[in-house]
């Protein structure tokens, strides 16, 4: 089956120094990890790929890394047209002024998406993260962003928590669920039903297949054909360097058996979500929001993997 160009829904830009993840030694697992644009040009050269959303790479429990990575993502897309620069963002009260510093560069040329993730602190249900969130969902609304949401099961990422945001905030903002749900029960809650009823009603809910387990793309894939919906929803995402982009492409490629759903998850649908961006953001929206944005106001664990 003849392969469309490739565009990669999220990959990750910068080096992590080494932690001592699960009380073991301290180490670097990402040994793909790319510290410089030059790289990541490279790579993309290498793979052939015809556009990539680039977030920085985070996964030790110090937030200074991947916020102190969001100018290198902006000017990476800058540099190069293939790129999209998604930015580090946190709901954790701490990190306010972090946040408000990178909710200021969502103006920038090539900003794209916004990056969450409750792995490092924080929870949905907490009042005290509320004023974040709705500060974090205004500037994406405000200037049309996707806001990506990591998800992994049990504890603050899991779905059943990260569905919170996608009922909350998904009628006005495309909200990205990172990974599938997370995991076989994650993935069970999505696709057996909670995905496709979010989209009947009109939420603006995306997701891609890294980290999925087998079953689930072929599921996925099944679930559209059955239900006539869904086909416009899913990307492909290399996730590199937790992931790889070899591999991730070819489990995806071979779950997917309709040529015209491969042609969508893995080009139309992100050129649809990222490229084709119909209307203009609203200048009166995105002044308050930026202003919102500039006013005064932990050990990282997972059952997956330290991100």
């Amino acid at each position: 089956m003849p392969r469309p160009d490739v565009h990669d829904g999220h990959r990750h830009l910068g080096t992590l120094p080494a932690h001592a993840y699960y009380g073991g030694p301290a180490v670097v697992p990402t040994v793909g990890a790319r510290a410089t644009i030059a790289e990541l040009r490279a790579d993309l050269d290498h793979e052939g790929t015809a556009a990539a959303l680039v977030i920085p790479n985070y996964g030790v429990p110090d937030p200074a890394v991947p916020f102190g990575l969001n100018e290198l993502c902006v000017e990476a897309a800058q540099r190069d047209d293939r790129i999209l620069a998604g930015l580090w963002v946190s709901p954790r009260p701490a990190d306010t002024e972090a946040t408000d510093q990178a909710l200021a560069l969502a103006r920038e040329p090539g900003v794209a998406a916004l990056k969450l993730s409750f792995l490092p602190g924080g929870d949905v249900h907490d009042p005290a993260c509320r004023d974040a969130l709705d500060r974090i969902f205004a500037v994406a609304e405000a200037h049309d962003l996707v806001v990506h949401v990591h998800t992994s099961p049990g504890g603050p990422a899991d779905i059943d928590r990260m569905g919170r945001l996608v009922e909350d905030y998904a009628d006005r903002v495309a909200v990205h669920l990172v990974h599938l749900g997370g995991g076989v029960s994650g993935h069970i809650k999505l696709i057996g039903g909670r995905f496709f009823d979010w989209i009947a009603a009109g939420r603006r809910v995306y997701t891609d297949a890294s980290w999925a387990i087998g079953f689930a793309p072929r599921w996925f894939a099944a679930e559209v054909a059955r239900r006539g919906l869904g086909h416009d929803r899913l990307l492909f995402a290399s996730d590199e360097p937790w992931s790889d982009y070899p591999g991730e492409l070819s489990r995806l490629t071979a779950a997917i058996g309709d040529p015209e759903l491969a042609r969508r998850v893995l080009a139309e649908n992100f050129q649809d979500l990222y490229l084709r961006r119909g209307s203009a953001p609203d200048p009166a929206a995105a002044r308050s929001a930026a202003g919102s944005a500039a006013g005064p106001h932990a050990a990282t664990t997972s059952d997956d993997r330290a991100k």
